[in-house]
């Protein structure tokens, strides 16, 4: 093992990634390689860099695109922004979840590192599961898609009925993202920093545009949406109320926050990770907190409930219209707002990518030598592009109507189950002393069990019918709870077939060896061992 492995406090407990993983006495080696990773000063990001990386995934389709379905699922105004500000309360309870396992375990991997960290028994099965939902559905479909309707709405044409253009462009998008990071790695960070940086600004004009609408300075009439703002809707569009209406507005708002966690996927790409951490993921997410209900009582001020309720994706397109009229300078407006879709998929692409090749690096994945290369630019591209072709399967497979609702249904619903368990194991370190879990930051129990129920209660509402019509979204209520949990099962029959079947049928199996030495390279040796001859 690496000198660093072997010297550094073990008092938490051994750290995933860098354990044992010698060849079993039953097996002799064959075949051996391996694979060099590291990345200069320059490469690395400081407080600023990871605060645009959290950013820039944070601020995508959301804020611009879901408050249409969360009002349509909950027909109230009230009810709306009070689901927003617990969707802040509920990140924040998850971020400092994650800070403690972060600042523990500082390197790259995220939720692959704190699920190898407790659940170590069956071994693997955790890593294989979280794989299963990473790689399959760990996608940037729905911001991709927002890029391309919002792109034809600037250009004048129904972005709605035009599903297939929308979908091509959404392509575009992706491939340029993913060969930006893959030729030109620092001019995708960079781009992706200057995205950041824009995306604030158009949520900054929204608020503000918001003020003045409140004022009365709009091109259309007062819709008096905060006239007995709790009073419920209900009819075609709306989801009436009820238990299922708010727990999937809930969940999209969930999706609209999703990237809080990005920078704990690339902790080995910061400098100083633990003060960067630190530093930037409670400014990135406090700041993005208050843009997001501000902006939501901007729309709120200025766009009818039956325009919103109806609106899907360019919510903000329509504010735009509603707020400055029609004029060509106008109708610019919603290409600002494409470009931060772009953002955020510059932002996930990158991170994704990075934890794709984690799992590669582990031997999860057939062909793992080749998912886990850095070569030819000392980027993940062939991570990169494992990440581009699950986008672009999601993207052209849904049926053009609900496309946008479903995928981000199908992104974030398998992830509340991901994090009730890191929290649920989380809880488990505190409480069982023979772990010596040990880490800067702590998390208080009620804030863990805040997060934890809130997590139980994203996971298991969406089985329950909804009062009304079982197809209100265009498909069957039932469909993306049991993909998502149908994509996780997924993750443990890949786990029996790769640690039991395939190594009884062909005789030998791939063993990752990993090690960080003193300069702080890591060095992944792929060991092929078969069986002893007798």
């Amino acid at each position: 093992m690496g000198t660093k492995a072997d010297t550094r406090d073990t008092s938490k407990g051994p750290l995933p990634n860098i354990e044992d993983r010698s060849p079993p006495p039953e097996f002799e080696v064959v075949v051996k390689d391996e694979n060099t990773y590291s990345y200069s000063d320059s490469r690395k990001m400081g407080v600023t860099g990871a605060v645009f990386l959290i950013l820039n995934k944070m601020i995508g389709t959301g804020i611009f695109s879901t408050p249409s379905g969360i009002f349509a699922a909950t027909g109230s105004v009230g009810v709306s922004i009070v689901l927003w500000i617990i969707g802040g309360i509920i990140t924040f309870a998850g971020l400092s979840v994650f800070l403690e396992f972060g600042l523990a375990i500082p390197i790259s991997g995220g939720e692959k590192n704190y699920l190898e960290r407790v659940y170590r028994r069956p071994k693997y099965m955790a890593t294989c599961i979280l794989a299963a939902q990473m790689i399959l559905l760990g996608f940037s479909s729905g911001n991709s898609l927002a890029f391309g309707r919002y792109i034809l709405y600037a250009a004048g044409r129904d972005s709605q009925n035009n599903g297939w253009a929308a979908r091509g462009i959404g392509i575009a998008c992706i491939t340029f993202a993913c060969t930006l990071h893959s030729l030109l790695p620092k001019w995708g960070i960079r781009l992706s920093n200057m995205l950041g940086i824009f995306k604030v600004f158009i949520l900054l004009f929204i608020v503000f545009s918001g003020f003045a609408a409140l004022a009365g300075h709009r091109k259309v009439p007062n819709p008096h949406n905060f006239d007995n703002s709790f009073r419920l809707e209900v009819g075609d569009g709306y989801g009436g109320g009820g238990v299922y209406a708010y727990s999937t507005a809930l969940l999209r708002i969930v999706y609209s926050y999703k990237g809080w966690e990005n920078a704990n996927y690339v902790m080995s790409e910061l400098k100083n990770p633990r003060k960067t951490l630190t530093i930037a993921a409670p400014l990135a997410i406090g700041g993005v907190t208050i843009l997001y209900v501000l902006a939501n009582v901007a729309y709120f001020a200025a766009i009818s409930k039956e325009d919103l309720a109806h609106s899907e994706v360019i919510v903000a397109g329509i504010f735009f219209r509603n707020m400055f009229g029609d004029s060509a300078a106008v109708k610019s407006l919603p290409v600002f707002v494409a470009l931060s879709n772009m953002g955020n998929v510059l932002a996930v692409s990158f991170a994704h990518a990075r934890l794709n090749q984690e799992f590669a690096k582990e031997g999860l994945l057939p062909f793992s030598r080749f998912w886990a290369s850095n070569k030819p630019l000392n980027a993940p591209t062939t991570a990169l592009f494992l990440h581009w072709l699950v986008t672009v399967i999601i993207l052209v497979a849904p049926p053009a109507g609900p496309a946008y609702n479903f995928i981000v249904d199908l992104y974030t619903y398998p992830g509340a189950w991901i994090n009730g368990f890191v929290t649920a194991g989380l809880i488990y370190l505190h409480y069982k002393k023979s772990e010596r879990w040990t880490s800067p930051w702590h998390t208080y129990l009620p804030v863990a069990v805040l997060y934890l129920l809130a997590m139980v209660f994203l996971a298991v509402v969406p089985f329950i019918p909804p009062d009304g019509d079982w197809n209100a979204e265009g498909y069957p209520y039932y469909v993306f709870p049991v993909v998502g949990v149908g994509v996780l099962l997924l993750g443990v029959f890949y786990w029996v077939c790769w640690t039991k079947i395939w190594p009884k049928i062909g005789g030998y199996k791939i063993v990752a060896e990993r090690h960080i030495a003193e300069d702080g390279v890591e060095v992944v040796r792929y060991v092929k061992v078969g069986n002893k001859v007798k």
